[in-house]
């Protein structure tokens, strides 16, 4: 059994992963949430903020951990 050695990443990534993470969840889970409530505009909106926080997330990512 192979486990993955996580001593190499730093608590910066950590925290801003785990904060990135904790966005796109939230504002996906309100997205399907506003959708079946049959609020299809607060869903699209949901949905694309949590589109926006995934590519904030990457950018954030290459920027400045990389």
């Amino acid at each position: 059994m192979d486990l993955v050695d996580i001593k190499d990443v730093s608590a910066g990534l950590f925290v801003t992963g785990v904060i990135f993470i904790m966005m796109i969840g939230s504002f996906l889970s309100l997205g399907v949430l506003r959708f079946f409530q049959l609020k299809k505009r607060q869903g699209g909106m949901y949905m694309g903020l949590s589109a926006l926080s995934f590519v904030g997330m990457i950018l954030v990512v290459n920027t400045w951990f990389s």
